[in-house]
């Protein structure tokens, strides 16, 4: 289909898309039209005959299978390489409680990291005395660095590294494979947070040299809540224990005990609602076969970048996502507004769904493939407007009102 007949039929089965201007893919995507039909179809199945029949749990079983095959091909991967989990959190939690931590041991991260990232690293400081060392890599947008304060890092013993693929604060797309490579040479494991990078920017994680790699459902795959995935690399997995671990963490049980499933499906420690596993593969098959990964990568990718460099040429705009290194996060500031007040005056003026980054004091935009240029061109609009005033001096929004019966208005 021509592109924008294409973007036209993709924003009729993304029904949020006409709520506003869906800026916020970085916190939750718009769920697709057919990921949500297959959802309430499960659902209304298990409301109409029960959970308890005898053929329920091996079809949960290829339920699960078919999300692990659905996650793996949007991340070029092996599918037993693929564990299910609840979110990113529950994967970085899994992966870094599955290291053999000591009294005294390290870990390297960034001063950028998600509280879902450094919240397990911060519960092994509290618990264990782990020294958790976040080092400065400015924006991210400078890959030599980044390398360069990983490696004064690396300079003494650390038992793992742990970064964000693409920064939740900046959107800088960081070197993941150089500083995967990195950490493995000072023998210390690489745990990645995939959050902001898969359905958003190319993933090849058999290429990458990660040992770990958690991503959510509801972000740009574009799937449920409550539901995510860790990829964990076969020999790496093989060698760990997770710290977590229910009946479906081991591939048999006898006598003697149970045998732990090889590769990453050791840490799938508990059972999933159907319908959201449902809902997990049918919005990673969307992307992958109805939309095709490729186009969509390709055009988020380049409104992004328009989206930045028309920010960039508003007086007043600061754009502090690095233009060499981004991908389809935009981070910006607006001279003389707090970025919460700009959040809502951009939601209240132009319908823009978007949010603010307290750590950086920055507002943030997730251009997707199914955004417009009109309404992209709409958003710029409207903060060259606030950006030419200030909180106190802009004008009045235009209001609507109401006659009531009686012709007195009543709103």
């Amino acid at each position: 289909m021509p592109e924008a007949e294409k973007v036209a039929a993709i924003r009729d089965l993304l029904p949020a898309t006409r709520a506003g201007i869906y800026l916020n893919a970085g916190t939750a995507g718009p769920m697709s039209a057919e990921a949500q039909r297959a959802m309430d179809d499960q659902a209304a199945r298990d409301l109409a005959v029960g959970r308890a029949h005898t053929d329920a749990w091996p079809e949960t079983l290829d339920r699960m299978a078919e999300a692990r095959a659905s996650v793996a091909a949007v991340l070029v991967a092996d599918p037993d390489d693929i564990a299910l989990t609840h979110s990113t959190t529950d994967g970085m939690n899994l992966a870094v409680g599955a290291l053999a931590w000591a009294r005294g041991d390290r870990v390297i991260t960034t001063r950028h990291e998600h509280p879902g990232g450094l919240g397990p690293l911060l519960a092994l400081r509290d618990r264990l005395g782990v020294e958790v060392e976040q080092v400065d890599i400015g924006d991210g947008g400078d890959d030599e660095r980044t390398l360069a304060a990983f490696a004064a890092a690396l300079e003494r013993p650390a038992r793992a590294v742990v970064f964000s693929h693409v920064l939740w604060t900046t959107g800088a797309v960081l070197p993941a494979g150089r500083l995967a490579a990195m950490a493995r040479s000072a023998g210390a494991a690489s745990v990645v947070d995939g959050a902001q990078a898969a359905g958003a920017t190319r993933v090849v994680l058999d290429e990458l040299g990660a040992d770990a790699y958690a991503v959510p459902a509801q972000k740009w795959l574009l799937g449920p809540d409550g539901m995510g995935a860790l990829w964990v690399r076969r020999g790496f997995a093989d060698s760990l224990l997770p710290a977590a671990a229910g009946g479906l963490s081991f591939a048999s049980f006898d006598a003697a005990g149970g045998t732990r499933h090889p590769g990453a499906r050791r840490f799938e420690a508990t059972a999933f609602h159907r319908p959201s596993l449902v809902g997990f593969a049918r919005a990673c098959g969307w992307l992958s076969m109805s939309i095709g990964l490729p186009w969509a990568l390709e055009r988020a990718g380049r409104l992004a970048e328009t989206t930045a460099a028309g920010l960039a040429s508003i007086p007043g705009v600061e754009v502090v996502t690095p233009r060499g290194r981004m991908s389809t996060l935009v981070s910006f500031r607006i001279r003389g507004w707090a970025a919460s007040q700009a959040v809502a005056e951009l939601g209240a003026r132009a319908f823009a769904i978007v949010r603010d980054l307290p750590p950086i004091e920055a507002i943030r935009v997730s251009v997707g493939f199914w955004n417009t240029e009109a309404e992209l061109d709409r958003f710029a609009e409207t903060v060259e407007l606030l950006a030419r005033h200030g909180p106190d001096t802009i004008p009045p929004r235009r209001t609507l009102t109401i006659l009531g019966s009686d012709d007195r208005p009543v709103s």
